[in-house]
């Protein structure tokens, strides 16, 4: 047996040869928590080589080969007895960099693939040079092959290639972008391997099970401390404790463990990983002699600065009510990239260089960069280097304050001007990016800027988003979009692109009882309202497309006075990140599916007509020809932006999965509107408000008032029949006997019933496979949380959600198309009215609760 450490790129290099993945072995399963790991540890890498270091590689972890049956002098084969997973992600990561770059530079996209992936001279199943488990062969191959063979649809090995695509995209956002280049060499040459060779004999499964069975790791924060008082001899107890023991108190080991990375920072390490956190600090400390009084002088430092991040964990904890408030929003924002900014700048005023009214207007920059940039869709991903680059940046000449908005108004960092405000304001659909906490504290600021003399308590009034106009709107609401639509848009065109924009977004207590109503209904309840804005939008005679807009106005005029702007003069860069998100989101089409260019202007806020003439004159956007006009018909002026394209569009759409109906449009059901756009780049934890606050709730709050449950079933009586009504009944009654539970929400549009298994009534430690949702005019509907069960185990395991689609399809009426297992696809409820398909669901659902199970008591 040989071990040695390797690269990916020593590995698979040089002459033909082949790595096989034994039958026996388990399938491909990396999920997007491993695959989101690897990404961020070779974009760590990759920022290490643009700044020319050399040290430092990332460990990946181990290889072990055998020789295989089949080896030939002129060819070896190698079995993958352990790694294939670590294999199998490394060559679908180097296929999605081949094909990203195979329009503008397909030299190298040919060189890709002739030094990792394939055997050019061979045939057949030789001619790759990693061979995976039978059941993964026919879709690694397709992707090895390239993106324009026929690829069957779904799987793990389709899902992680599908990743790669997506994140390659996102590396080039104009705000930090990243050389692919930079991305390849880092897969290849910086992350090793130990690659344990074994000789025909040896016992490779126990070389397998001694190199999997590894302890706890101790953190950096762990291995610092250690070193730290080995350092102190002789007094190592008196610091302790003095400052150790109350530093360590009132910071967990993760707090202070940021906290020691973040001194690094302040001190003007601005390059510093958290994870290098114990070399760097061990190093500072050997050149200067590792003597006793510098490392009590560093504890002591630690021990004053912990008081101070206290504040940023707990803002309450701030006695200055100007600073303690902007913290406070800062805490719900959830901005911790932002922390070296928010230590420089607490730390700063501690020592007397500025007093708190300048602290609090540094911080109003911080928060105006992050909700301008979240309003106008700037991708947060650069946020990180941004804020740990700004203590070393920060001018000597100027106060701390200036300094702080001059950074942060420099080139490149996007921090978005009053023009491009009102633009997306007006156009871009808020309610479907950030995360919910960060929608809802934008209104909240805006509701407070009207200084009503009575006040909200916005801390305990249970206040969710409404859309004032409803996402699901009725006849009398498409009548009045009819009087306002031109230029050839139709009614749900304009309501698509108008109903999740911020001017026809507000707060209320009462979300479920204004519901889908018209509006003359919706009037009454907002006039009782104690928020202004909602008075304000009571004082209205009607609620279409110039109303939406004349408020987006108003509340423009507001968002520019509450958060300041960028300073004049510093260069700006180029607006195109629209386009940037379009790409994002083209790349992340899953297979089988479809969009229009009105669903994707809608995502985008901007027009159809835009949306076409980009993608005509851009070459390289991944699934450009996958969006088609509203009739699923390809648009007349379509053309392929790429030289060496052939072959009609229809042949490639048949290609990707996608299904055409006997007019010759493609299948309604495979269409993605701007609503599945979105789930497809957001984060899968980002769940509604709903699911923040499902809980079971059997007696009223107050006399009188119903119970959730009671409203649930009222609502769905107003636009269901009574026999759908009695078939909910009977299926919640299923799924307690089961051994689920009924949990409702509080917040969206209406009222909803969550299909929970785990402990009843504790909000986020349980799972559901469906959310029944009462009528909106059409009808209710129940819908199947795919993308929130993807990142949930068991269901991380596509082949599981894949199994629930074909027993949720079985249903008479229930046809939901693969393309959408990673959404939030939804069938009708009056289908339940069928004893046959309330039987169908009941399997279906028992087989669902005895896989959770398995996993939960395994």
């Amino acid at each position: 047996m040989q071990a040695k450490e390797t690269l990916f790129a020593d590995l698979v290099q040089g002459r033909a040869q082949q790595f096989q993945v034994p039958l026996y072995q388990r399938t491909y399963s990396w999920t997007e928590k491993q695959l989101g790991q690897l990404w961020k540890d070779v974009l760590e890498q990759a920022e290490l080589i643009e700044r020319g270091e050399k040290a430092n590689t990332h460990f990946l972890g181990s290889v072990v080969l055998a020789p295989s049956p089949q080896n030939e002098a002129t060819f070896p084969r190698w079995l993958v007895v352990d790694g294939q997973q670590r294999l199998t992600t490394l060559s679908l990561a180097l296929a999605a960099i081949r094909d990203h770059i195979r329009d503008a530079q397909p030299d190298e996209a040919e060189r890709i693939d002739e030094e990792y992936l394939i055997n050019k001279r061979k045939t057949g199943s030789d001619h790759f040079r990693l061979l995976p488990t039978q059941a993964d062969r026919p879709q690694f191959a397709a992707h090895v092959r390239g993106p324009h063979t026929e690829q069957t649809a779904g799987g793990s090995v389709a899902a992680a290639y599908t990743f790669f695509r997506r994140k390659l995209v996102e590396a080039a956002d104009p705000a930090a972008p990243q050389d692919v280049f930079r991305i390849e060499q880092a897969i290849t040459s910086r992350l090793t391997l130990v690659a344990v060779t074994a000789e025909r004999g040896d016992n490779v499964h126990r070389i397998f099970e001694s190199l999997n069975n590894t302890g706890l790791k101790l953190s950096q924060a762990d291995l610092l401390r250690n070193y730290l008082f080995m350092k102190l001899p002789t007094r190592g107890e008196h610091i302790y404790e003095t400052y150790w023991l109350p530093l360590q108190t009132s910071l967990s080991n993760e707090e202070l463990e940021q906290l020691m990375w973040l001194q690094l920072v302040l001190d003007g390490d601005d390059r510093v990983r958290r994870q290098d956190l114990y070399a760097s600090q061990q190093q500072h400390f050997e050149r200067g002699g590792a003597r006793e009084d510098e490392i009590e002088a560093y504890i002591k430092e630690l021990h004053r600065s912990a008081a101070l991040f206290r504040r940023l964990l707990h803002p309450e904890e701030e006695p200055d009510p100007s600073v303690r408030a902007h913290l406070h929003r800062l805490h719900t924002w959830q901005a911790l990239a932002t922390y070296p900014a928010l230590m420089l700048l607490l730390d700063r005023r501690e020592r007397g260089e500025l007093d708190s009214a300048d602290t609090a207007r540094a911080l109003s920059y911080v928060e105006s960069f992050l909700v301008r940039r979240m309003i106008c869709r700037v991708p947060p991903n650069s946020l990180g280097r941004i804020f740990q680059a700004v203590p070393a940046q920060l001018p000597l000449d100027v106060s701390v304050a200036d300094g702080l908005r001059q950074v942060l108004s420099a080139d490149n960092r996007f921090w978005p001007d009053d023009d491009e405000l009102r633009e997306k304001i007006q156009k871009a659909p808020f309610y479907r990016y950030g995360l919910a906490p960060q929608r809802k504290l934008v209104l909240q600021r805006l509701e407070e800027s009207y200084e009503h003399p009575e006040p909200v308590d916005f801390a305990a009034a249970r206040l969710t988003i409404e859309h004032v106009m409803p996402q699901s709107p009725g006849d009398e609401w498409l009548r009045m979009l009819g009087e306002d639509a031109a230029d050839g848009e139709n009614p749900k065109d304009l309501h698509s692109r108008l109903q999740h924009t911020l001017g026809n977004l507000t707060l209320t207590a009462v979300n479920s009882e204004l519901s889908n109503h018209p509006f003359e209904r919706k009037q009454g309840l907002l006039q009782s309202s104690h928020l202004e804005m909602n008075r304000r939008i009571a004082a209205t005679e009607r609620w279409g497309a110039k109303e939406i807009l004349a408020r987006a106005d108003e509340l423009t005029d507001r968002a520019v006075a509450l958060w300041p702007s960028p300073l004049h003069g510093v260069g700006r860069a180029e607006r195109s990140r629209d386009w940037h998100l379009a790409h994002q989101v083209l790349a992340a089409l899953p297979h089988g599916t479809w969009t229009s260019y009105g669903d994707l202007a809608a995502f985008l806020g901007s027009g159809a007509q835009a949306v076409g003439n980009h993608l005509a004159g851009t070459p390289g956007v991944a699934n450009a020809y996958r969006v088609l006009t509203s009739e699923g018909k390809v648009s007349d002026g379509f053309r392929w932006t790429s030289g060496d394209e052939d072959g009609d569009v229809r042949s490639r759409l048949t290609a990707d999965g996608v299904a055409f109906t006997v007019t010759g449009a493609a299948d309604p059901t495979q269409r993605l509107n701007a609503d599945d756009l979105a789930l497809l780049v957001a984060d899968a934890d980002d769940q509604t408000e709903d699911s923040a606050s499902i809980s079971v709730q059997t007696t009223p709050k107050t006399p009188g008032e119903e119970t959730r449950a009671d409203r649930f079933f009222r609502q769905l009586a107003a636009d269901d029949s009574p026999e759908t009504v009695e078939a909910v009944r009977a299926l919640l009654a299923r799924w307690e006997e089961l051994g689920g539970w009924i949990g409702h929400g509080a917040g969206q549009v209406t009222t909803s019933a969550f299909l929970m298994l785990g402990k009843a009534g504790a909000p986020g430690r349980g799972i559901w496979p469906l959310t029944l949702y009462p009528g909106t005019g059409r009808g209710g509907t129940a819908q199947v949380v795919f993308q929130y069960l993807a990142a949930r185990e068991p269901f991380t395991d596509r082949g599981l959600r894949l199994e629930f689609l074909k027993r949720l399809n079985d249903l008479e009426g229930v046809d939901i198309p693969e393309g959408k297992l990673e959404l939030h696809p939804s069938f009708r409820l009056s289908a339940l009215e069928s004893d046959r398909n309330r039987e169908l669901l009941g399997e279906a659902l028992a087989w669902f609760r005895d896989r959770w199970e398995s996993r939960n008591t395994a």
